[in-house]
């Protein structure tokens, strides 16, 4: 297999995973506080907003040209790295 479809099988897992972990974070936040749901929940707002946006980056990887693909794939890293760290602020602000 080739590196492109290697890349995009990655980054689909990661996705999936993301989704997974913000998954826990909703169910887990029905337990908290009136006022700790709704922060949470405008959070949760925009992670999911921004897993959709690596959906769509995945998508345009999927889409890209060979000569477009190695441009995009470090679009799509920092992308990724930047939703990790939101998914993570978020699920360490639940467990505190």
């Amino acid at each position: 297999m080739e590196d492109r479809e290697l890349k995009q099988q990655k980054f689909q897992a990661r996705l999936d995973e993301w989704k997974a972990e913000l998954d826990r974070v909703k169910a887990h936040a029905k337990h908290d506080t009136a006022e700790a749901r709704l922060e949470l929940n405008k959070r949760i707002e925009e992670l999911e907003a921004r897993i959709e946006e690596g959906k769509a980056k995945l998508r345009e990887l999927a889409d890209a040209s060979d000569d477009a693909w190695h441009t995009l794939k470090e679009g799509v890293e920092k992308s990724w790295d930047s939703l990790k760290s939101a998914i993570r602020e978020a699920t360490d602000k639940l467990k505190k």
